[in-house]
């Protein structure tokens, strides 16, 4: 087994957490004058500003009637006729989704490889809702889909530190240092990777089983924290994210929080 001290750890950073000002579901969210092209896309809660600026680039978006494909085109809203697949642009009714992504499809609109999305799974007319954050093909739990770019932006802003909770089945007995360690952090690929807390439900020589805790949403974080302390992680399953929990809610299943109580929710989970 590598030995975690063979990694130089990082210092922890500061542990106390901001007081976010949370957004309301009574913000305004009106369109502006002037706005680029991929902004508005995600400001319309047709899709995240990542999976806009992909759509653009692919020649999707038209913008009257001349195909763009530069996320940062200014353009005048309302008042440019913008078409998405040759359908006009219009706002979408806020909706706040807490799906249970099965293992094995990948959250994506649209995968190059053929793989199967969450979008597969999903109702058609969740097609034009984002996740907030993403999960592994590898990983199942709890993922939230919106159009609310307020709530995505608040959930995913590192600043905000919004806990994310997870079940994690590692090889190996984790030991009360490799605990301590994954706690610290290290440095990997010049990113710092480490979990606000873990506590160990079970363990034996063969494997062990803890709950995790990150704060961050940094690619494959638990996955690449375990391999470089020396514990492949076999299964992992996000249930919880800020205030939203995934409760009894079954693989591939979804069920529709009204958006006021979104915001509520979160409001509550940051007096």
């Amino acid at each position: 087994m590598p030995n975690p001290r063979s990694r130089k750890p990082v210092p922890p950073r500061p542990t106390g957490r901001p007081s976010p000002r949370v957004p309301t579901n009574t913000e305004a969210t009106g369109t502006p004058k002037r706005v680029t092209l991929d902004r508005l896309l995600s400001k319309l809660g047709i899709a995240s500003r990542s999976q806009a600026q992909e759509w653009i680039k692919a020649g999707r978006v038209r913008i009257n009637q001349r195909v763009a494909r530069t996320p940062d085109t200014w353009v005048d809203w309302p008042g440019d006729a913008v078409t998405l697949d040759e359908h006009p642009l219009e706002q979408s009714p806020p909706r706040f989704i807490l799906f249970h992504k099965p293992k094995g499809c990948v959250t994506t609109h649209h995968d190059e490889q053929g793989r199967r999305t969450i979008f597969d799974v999903l109702p058609p007319e969740m097609t034009r809702l984002h996740a907030v954050g993403r999960l592994d093909q590898a990983t199942s739990g709890l993922l939230l889909l919106t159009n609310d770019s307020t709530l995505s932006s608040f959930l995913t802003d590192p600043q905000h530190q919004v806990p994310r909770a997870y079940l994690v089945t590692v090889r190996g007995e984790v030991t009360d240092h490799i605990r301590h360690a994954a706690i610290d952090g290290l440095e990997d690929e010049g990113e710092y990777l480490h979990c606000s807390d873990v506590t160990i439900q079970k363990r034996s020589g063969r494997e062990s089983h803890l709950a995790v805790t990150l704060t961050e949403g940094k690619n494959r974080e638990i996955r690449r924290l375990f391999k470089a302390l020396g514990h492949e992680v076999t299964r992992l399953r996000r249930i919880a994210y800020g205030p939203f929990t995934l409760g009894d809610l079954p693989p591939g299943s979804w069920r529709e929080l009204p958006i006021a109580e979104a915001h509520a929710q979160l409001i509550q989970g940051f007096p």
